[in-house]
């Protein structure tokens, strides 16, 4: 065994690094990322962004104050400047579903990948609070280093990709990796205590069903784990540019960390986007081996495009653009202010990444009731709403939901840790369930008032924990009540109309 090992090594030491499989691999994730981020556009669009949704997008744009359409498209590249309709919306989302589909099965083309990118950043453009985080920027900047990966109009798979664009790859989970792990250690102190991972797997935005395993190990485990972390965040990333077999034991290491991060949370599509910059770190050599014999034998029956000069032409163009804009990316890396998940750009082509700089030691629970009596006693009979994925219902079994985001339970996490005053989104909502509006309701699980809407709607305030696995109950969850977040609101309530007014939401 170690003589065969011993013998792979030297051939892999002697031989020339290609990249066709490659960049083959690469975008089928690409495409899998994509599917899901249109996915969750197409069916949550409308309740959250269109003419009549919780942020409406026409409200957003008409915020600005421009002398021209292409001026305002200058300042903010989105298609929507020059069109704006719900049903242009829907048709747009499903034009990328359709496209990510494509790629996903295994044909792309330049022109197609220019157009995936330029759909999505005009939806993240758009998407306000919903479409903040870092992981849109980042599907962004991969997608367009993907343009060139493939010939602008031939879309059959197999071509020949420059090797300046696999090296930006390289430069991009560099720069996810480093920016995660320095954020831990310059944010939360409980990084460099070893203690995050105490409380992680239970505040997370939304756990799986594996999450209370992960939060019942003992404390040597997580220990561990943020040891791990700290090594592949910190340590790993600079092997990317080493040689063949370094590369290849910092790409196994930084996508096996990913899928543990998968099985244990529900991170929306975060971690299978981060996987796909590493897939770089290896070349045809490596995928001879592990990919199915009938794709390889299709690999070599076909005819290798090479990309035409234009092209390489390009490729080495963009490899000096991005190296004046990572300019202000390093030196944001090297602050001791660091920031995490911005750009410094519009079109989001070089960005600065990392994830929980600080993590909660208790997780918090925003639960929306509803009640139908013409007026509040004592013996008011409640009745809680409940979202498609994030914890409220005791006895509902944790989801597996992710690479899809149900994006409004992301955002509720958020504001159970703020004030009402800082989610005036949520007042709106209160609005439209006192309306039993269809499109809201078609972001949660279930209506208690199926036949009539409720009269007065209220949000309550918990600290959730986990309960025992296997518990006799079949609990999932243990909550304490905390007091009022939101007092009960009517459609006479003196101020609510007037405050959704003075937002441009209601007339």
């Amino acid at each position: 065994m170690a003589i065969a090992i011993k013998k792979w090594l030297n051939k892999l030491k002697q031989s020339t690094s290609e990249y066709i499989l490659t960049s083959f691999v690469l975008l089928r994730f690409l495409g899998f990322v994509y599917f899901f981020a249109f996915l969750s556009l197409a069916t949550q669009v409308i309740p959250l962004i269109g003419e009549n949704g919780l942020l409406p997008a026409k409200s957003f744009l008409a915020s600005f104050r421009f002398e021209s359409q292409p001026a305002a498209f200058m300042h903010l590249p989105t298609i929507f400047w020059f069109y704006l309709s719900d049903n242009f919306l829907l048709i747009l989302a499903w034009i990328g579903v359709i496209l990510s589909f494509i790629l996903l099965i295994g044909y792309a083309n330049g022109l197609m990948m220019l157009l995936l990118w330029f759909l999505y950043m005009s939806f993240v453009h758009i998407g306000q609070l919903w479409y903040s985080y870092g992981w849109e920027i980042q599907l962004l900047e991969t997608g367009f280093l993907a343009v060139f990966l493939c010939p602008f109009l031939d879309p059959r798979p197999f071509a020949k990709p420059p090797k300046a664009i696999i090296w930006l790859f390289r430069w991009l989970a560099f720069r996810i990796y480093l920016g995660a792990g320095l954020i831990k250690l310059r944010g939360d102190p409980c990084w460099k205590e070893l203690t995050c991972l105490y409380d992680h797997y239970e505040t997370q935005p939304i756990p799986n069903p594996l999450s209370p395993y992960f939060h019942y190990m003992p404390k040597w485990f997580h220990k561990l784990g943020v040891l791990w972390n700290h090594f592949v965040e910190l340590i790993v990333p600079w092997f990317v540019f080493y040689p063949r077999i370094a590369r290849y034991m910092a790409g196994i290491l930084m996508i096996s960390f990913q899928l543990i991060l998968i099985s244990s949370g529900n991170l929306s599509f975060l971690n299978w986007l981060t996987i796909i910059p590493s897939i770089a770190c290896f070349d045809d050599n490596f995928f001879r081996k592990i990919l199915p014999k009938w794709l390889l034998n299709k690999s070599e029956k076909m005819h290798h495009k090479k990309l035409s000069r234009f092209y390489t032409l390009a490729s080495i163009i963009l490899l000096f653009v991005v190296a004046w804009l990572s300019i202000p990316v390093i030196q944001n890396l090297l602050s001791t202010r660091q920031i995490m998940n911005t750009s410094f750009n519009k079109l989001n082509l070089v960005n600065t990444y990392g994830a929980f700089g600080s993590v909660g030691d208790t997780r918090y629970e925003l639960i929306i009731e509803g009640a139908a009596e013409e007026a509040i006693s004592e013996k008011t009979q409640w009745k809680e709403y409940d979202f498609k994925a994030k914890p409220g219902n005791l006895y509902k079994t944790l989801p597996i939901i992710a690479p899809y985001q149900p994006r409004i339970d992301w955002q509720i996490w958020f504001a159970a840790m703020q004030r009402p005053e800082h989610n005036p989104w949520l007042l709106h909502m209160m609005w439209k369930l006192l309306d039993n509006d269809k499109e809201t309701l078609s972001l949660l699980d279930n209506n208690p008032f199926p036949d009539k809407p409720p009269k007065y709607i209220r949000i309550q305030f918990y600290k959730y924990e986990f309960a025992e696995p296997g518990n006799n109950e079949d609990k999932v969850w243990e909550r304490t009540y905390i007091g009022q977040w939101l007092p009960p609101l009517s459609k006479s309530t003196q101020g609510f109309r007037d405050y959704l007014i003075a937002y441009g939401w209601e007339s």
